[in-house]
């Protein structure tokens, strides 16, 4: 079954990244009381998700040079890893408990119930490669400190979903905005995708 990707306002800020994941109404006691169990199922993803980040590191020490000369991202690059990125997205939110269906081998957007896209820039920066890791340190800062509140939150609500079968929409809301603000940073800093400064912001 293939899904269509989510559009909440949550989804569709002014930033160039967009990220969300549909809330299930039930979640599996099973499948999530006992960790070990879905990362056991996703271990073929992370495998070919590790490989695959050795071909980012190449697409990004490629892209820089390319910023560098030209101030373009080349464009099936940019697509190849964001598409990548996509797919981690999905395995992650599955490990995670935000969903329970298993994740497509695909980076197709639509094919789960993780929307995550990104813009592509028609011109960046040509030095912001050279200083954005050192501007992006007050945005990680803040982010360390929200990540572990997500943390916290995250162990309740794998709490809440052994009792009750569900996972609280707030703390949801929250640890899914945390991965955002997580993606945006790095798609800034990381990858180069954007020159737009990630907002001290979860939505």
């Amino acid at each position: 079954m293939a899904y269509e990707p989510v559009t909440t306002p949550a989804a569709t800020p002014g930033y160039p990244l967009r990220f969300d994941v549909e809330r299930p109404e039930k979640s599996s006691r099973l499948l999530n009381g006992l960790l070990f169990i879905k990362f056991i199922l996703a271990i073929p993803h992370l495998l070919i998700l590790y490989a695959l980040s050795a071909v980012v590191s190449v697409i990004v020490f490629i892209a820089f040079f390319a910023i560098l000369f030209t101030k373009r991202y080349p464009r099936g690059l940019f697509d190849f890893a964001v598409n990548i990125l996509r797919w981690q997205a999905n395995v992650y939110a599955y490990i995670g408990m935000l969903r329970d269906e298993y994740p497509p081998f695909s980076w197709e957007a639509g094919k789960y119930p993780v929307t995550l896209e990104v813009d592509y820039p028609e011109q960046l920066s040509r030095f912001g490669p050279w200083y954005k890791w050192l501007l992006v340190i007050p945005n990680m800062i803040v982010l360390f400190i929200v990540l572990l509140v997500a943390s916290v939150l995250w162990f309740v609500a794998w709490l809440a979903i052994i009792f009750t079968g569900s996972f609280p929409e707030g703390m949801f809301k929250f640890i899914v905005a945390a991965f955002r603000w997580n993606l945006r940073a790095n798609a800034y800093a990381s990858y180069l995708f954007r020159d737009e400064y990630p907002p001290f912001s979860t939505k």
